[in-house]
């Protein structure tokens, strides 16, 4: 057995974790775009609401967990002097107690929350967005000890449990819009009742709380006692927040790109907001199923090979990493890009959804997917600093990129008005990330010396060019039946499975001619062993 067999395994093991929380994840927004209805206010107004506390959450500390926790992690596990189990528990009553507060202030300050957030709406919208941010931001806290535990599984290279733990959040989610539905729930907010109100909102938030029950019985299963101290004191916390502070900074210039692109977005027309949040929840699922597992992966062995300053080792690292989420996602990207307003039509167009809000929300998911891989690669690379200790670089290129962004938006909203200003925002984003793609891999290879750049560039090409030919492929079998099939439910999906086939065989067959060796290497870690 080779030295990364092991990794192999886990790698297939944690992909097949994500895929099913991603699948779980796509039916609950079906279900919930089926129930509160694609395009209506409704789902704008609840949309707004359940994305504030994740949103909140990151600015709190989401960033922090790549960046400093699990590094940290790792290395006081790598350090016998220490207590590595009263040292994580420190460090999660620190988070309780952290975001216990943040949420009793969030609650109080959601009518201000909202209106920062979506100014464009109407009185009635932004009622009952109140009082939904009221009830959904627990997950703040729940969102919190969910991430720190599961970074105390993968510092004890724990990696497939937690990719586990969000379908029990997407089970609950989507029994509570079905029950909504059974109920009579429909997408007017005019008739909205208090109990369906209620039920929506226990519901959402109670699923957040299942994915930290998860967690929890998994690390008790591990060893790890779930115990909160009084004094959290004793894990340098200083050091910890000088550490974090950059991350904090980086992750804030983030959430003003997220509240201007969806200040804008509420002023694009009724529905955009959910349509908007619904593309870049698509968008979100091929990079959470490879690049996010490569991540997860090799975050804790470049941390090792930092704290041994084996520079060649992280490169070797790095390198694989890039040209492996390259080769899986390019065809990904091609697929977004050519059949973009087929798939959403096929997911959204049910139940209360407007068939128009669903054709657009696949022209912004095209628009995404050329984004796909620079935002890929731009996360991996990120992620050596963060092994390396250096959050301050990172901190200040993810700044710049969201500068970018914003300048970018600001620009796009006074050329275009209605549906195609939702699609130019989604423009921006993919024209941001290659910039810091483009930036971060000239200051990486500063700091390593090398970053295998010629072999990086050879199968980056390569692969393109066969994504290209696929893409191509994929179009003209698209063009040619559309027409005579049309875009109803079993039409598209006649046209996307003939499309997928033919660009798919030809993506292989251009990669064996080209001789992209990464490709065997991704389908010997699918093979089952």
């Amino acid at each position: 057995m080779t030295a990364e067999a092991p990794l192999m395994r886990t790698g297939r093991a944690m992909a097949i974790a994500t895929m099913v929380s991603r699948v779980t994840g796509f039916v609950r927004t079906m279900v919930l775009v089926a129930a509160l209805g694609l395009g209506t206010r409704l789902l704008d107004a609840y949309t707004a609401a359940n994305v504030t506390p994740n949103t909140i959450y990151e600015l709190v500390m989401g960033g922090a967990v790549a960046s400093v926790v699990v590094p940290l992690l790792v290395r006081t596990a790598a350090d016998h002097s220490v207590d590595a189990d009263l040292f994580a528990q420190r460090l999660l009553s620190l988070v309780v107690y952290g975001l216990g507060l943040v949420v009793i202030v969030t609650v109080i300050a959601a009518p201000l929350i909202v209106q920062v957030y979506v100014p464009g709406f109407t009185p009635p919208e932004r009622h009952l967005a109140i009082v939904f941010t009221r009830f959904f931001m627990p997950q703040i806290l729940f969102y919190g000890v969910s991430a720190t535990l599961a970074a105390v599984l993968n510092a004890r290279s724990r990696f497939v449990a937690p990719m586990w733990a969000p379908v029990a959040n997407n089970l609950i989610v989507t029994a509570t819009a079905l029950a909504f539905l059974m109920i009579g729930g429909t997408g007017n907010l005019e008739r909205l009742t208090t109990g369906q109100m209620l039920l929506l909102s226990i519901g959402t938030s109670g699923g957040v709380a299942a994915q930290m029950a998860v967690l929890a019985v998994t690390s008790r299963r591990t060893g790890f006692r779930l115990r909160l101290h009084a004094d959290p004191r004793g894990i340098a916390v200083r050091a910890i927040a000088v550490m974090a502070g950059w991350t904090i900074a980086s992750v804030a210039a983030a959430q003003v790109v997220f509240i201007v692109s969806t200040r804008l977005a509420s002023q694009a027309g009724q529905g955009a907001v959910a349509i908007y949040s619904n593309a870049y929840t698509l968008f979100q699922l091929p990079y959470a199923v490879i690049a996010v597992t490569v991540i997860t992966g090799v975050l804790p062995r470049m941390s090792r090979a930092a704290a041994d300053r084996d520079l060649a080792r992280i490169t070797a690292d790095l390198s694989r990493s890039l040209r492996l989420t390259s080769v899986a996602m390019a065809p990904v990207a091609a697929a977004l890009v050519v059949l973009g307003p087929l798939l959403t039509g096929v997911l959204f167009d049910h139940g209360n959804a407007a068939p128009a809000a669903a054709h657009l929300t696949g022209s912004v998911l095209a628009a995404y997917g050329l984004a796909l891989i620079p935002f890929a690669g731009y996360q991996i690379m990120l992620r050596v600093f963060y092994a390396l200790g250096d959050t301050r670089t990172p901190a200040l290129i993810s700044t710049a990129v969201s500068a970018t962004t914003i300048a970018a938006s600001l620009t796009v909203a006074h050329l275009f008005h209605g549906p195609h200003l939702v699609i130019a925002l989604a423009g921006c984003t993919g024209l941001s990330y290659a910039l810091g793609l483009a930036v971060t891999t000239q200051l990486l290879r500063r700091r390593l010396g090398r970053v295998d750049g010629h072999r990086l560039l050879k199968t980056h090409t390569r692969t393109l060019t066969a994504a290209a030919i696929a893409a191509a492929g994929a179009a003209l079998i698209t063009q040619t039946l559309t027409p005579a099939l049309g875009t109803g439910t079993t039409g598209a999906l006649t046209i996307i499975s003939a499309a997928a086939a033919i660009g798919a065989v030809l993506y292989a067959l251009t990669a064996h001619v080209l001789r992209i060796g990464e490709l065997k290497e991704l389908a010997s870690m699918i093979r089952p062993a």
